[in-house]
């Protein structure tokens, strides 16, 4: 297949110093308001415009813009998304930040699984699927040593939704 068409990102490599005080705030209700609210609808743009190199997140975490269509309009929605690799493969997680509802994107993936993303000006179509067991488990682990707010989302979700996590194979 060849070069996957989005940076790859490792995880476990050691991130700045200046994201546990921009995660500290990213999970408090004012934080959650103002990524979920503000940087959502304001990165798409940021990214476009500088070739994916300005974002919210600073350059603290890897962020990709996710494009699917509608699960019931079929209208094309864009929406950044942080994410890291595992061997050929691009993992998002859904946690809208430990909310009790599944984010909107996750029920487009599922009615939609052909999928684009674009990251540092680069872009691709994918095919997602959603991963369970040990595979999930895995994954959710990694998920948490690049941003420990999955293991805060997580914990808010307990007993009311799981937090999927999705597997996309470039095509």
């Amino acid at each position: 297949m060849g070069e996957l068409a989005v940076p790859r990102v490792d995880p476990h490599r050691p991130r700045s110093g200046l994201l546990g005080p921009i995660t500290s705030f990213a999970l408090t209700k004012p934080g959650t308001w103002f990524f979920s609210k503000v940087a959502a609808r304001v990165d798409p743009w940021l990214m476009a415009m500088s070739g994916g190199r300005v974002n919210f997140a600073a350059g603290l975490l890897p962020v990709v813009l996710l494009t699917t269509h509608g699960a019931r309009s079929g209208v094309e929605r864009t929406v950044p998304l942080v994410y890291f690799t595992d061997g050929e493969d691009v993992i998002l997680i859904a946690s809208s930040f430990g909310r009790p509802r599944y984010p909107a994107w996750y029920h487009n993936i599922k009615a939609n699984p052909d999928i684009t993303l674009e990251a540092r000006g680069r872009r691709a179509r994918f095919h997602a699927r959603e991963v369970n067991g040990e595979d999930r488990a895995r994954l959710y682990e990694l998920a948490k040593q690049l941003y420990r707010g999955y293991g805060d989302y997580e914990q808010r979700t307990a007993g009311i939704r799981h937090v999927p996590v999705l597997r996309l194979a470039q095509v």
